[in-house]
C-alpha cells in the first residue's frame, strides 16, 4: 500500500489489518512499559499466527498479555530492546535462558535513534554510548576529534504496531502525553504502519498544528475506542488468549 499525503486510509478491524503478516517479519511495537502499548493489535497478531518474528520494543513484556503473551506462544525468535528484564517478564526470561529466543540489548537512546535513522534513510551513525563495553563488541569504531565512537546500524521494520489517541482518515495522528514514546519514529521506519486509535476523525477535523505524525507515514487504521491498558490487565491477572 502506497503512503501518500491526502489519501484516506482504510479503517479496518485488527484482524483485517494484520491478515498479511508473514513469518519472519520484523515488527516494531510501540510502548514504554504499559504506556502506549497497542495491546489489541498485539493480541490480533497472536490470533493471526505469524511465527519467527523479530520484535523491536522498549522491553520484553509483562505478565500474560501483550508482548509477553506473544513470546509465551512461541511466536518471537528475536527481541531487540533496551530493558529486557522487568518485574513480570518471566516468559521472556524462561525462553532466553532455554535458548529459544535471541536478545539484542540496545541502550534506550541508541534504540530510538536507530529507529529514527531507519525512518530517515540514514543507514548508520556513530555514538559515544557503549564505547568500551560488551555492547560495542563486533561493531566498527571510529575516532573523531580524539574520541572513539561506535557505529550503530539503522533499524527498519516490515510492520509497526502503534497506539494513538486520535487519528483522522488521512492517517494523521495525535498522541496523549507519554503514549507518544516510540510511536512516531516507528511509523516512519516501517514498511506498513498499523495504528490503533481511540478516536477517528474525518479529514479536516484535526487541527494541523496538533498533528504529531503525518498521515504519509501511516498505512492502516484500526478504531479501538476505550482501549485496554496493559498495566490494568496485568494487575487483574488477565491472560491472553
Amino acid at each position: 500500500m502506497t503512503k501518500a499525503m491526502g489519501v484516506t486510509r482504510p479503517v479496518m478491524t485488527a484482524e483485517e489489518a494484520l491478515a498479511d503478516v508473514k513469518d519472519g517479519a520484523t515488527v516494531l511495537i510501540g510502548g514504554f512499559g504499559g504506556s502506549g502499548n497497542p495491546v489489541e493489535l498485539i493480541h490480533a497478531l497472536i490470533d493471526q499466527g505469524a511465527r519467527e518474528l523479530t520484535v523491536v520494543n522498549n522491553n520484553a513484556g509483562n505478565g500474560e498479555v501483550g508482548l509477553a503473551a506473544l513470546i509465551r506462544e512461541g511466536r518471537v525468535a528475536k527481541v531487540i530492546c533496551s530493558f529486557p528484564r522487568s518485574a513480570a517478564s518471566h516468559h521472556f526470561n524462561e525462553a532466553y535462558l532455554n535458548g529459544r529466543i535471541e536478545l539484542e540489548t540496545v541502550p534506550q537512546g541508541t534504540l530510538a535513534e536507530r529507529i529514527r535513522a531507519g525512518g530517515s534513510g540514514i543507514p548508520a551513525f556513530y555514538t559515544r554510548t557503549s564505547v568500551g563495553t560488551p555492547l560495542a563488541e563486533g561493531k566498527p569504531v571510529a575516532t573523531f576529534d580524539g574520541r572513539d565512537y561506535v557505529q550503530e546500524r539503522a533499524i527498519t521494520g516490515d510492520l509497526a504496531l502503534v497506539k494513538a489517541s486520535r487519528a483522522d482518515r488521512c492517517g494523521n495522528l495525535q498522541f496523549h502525553l507519554a503514549m507518544r514514546n516510540f510511536g512516531p519514529i516507528m511509523c516512519m521506519a516501517a514498511t506498513c504502519a498499523v495504528v490503533q486509535a481511540d478516536e477517528i476523525l474525518e479529514p479536516g477535523e484535526m487541527d494541523p498544528e496538533q498533528v504529531v505524525t503525518p498521515g504519509i507515514f501511516v498505512n492502516r487504521l484500526v478504531h479501538v475506542p476505550g482501549a485496554v491498558q496493559e498495566q490494568v490487565l496485568f494487575e487483574q491477572g488477565a491472560r491472553y488468549p
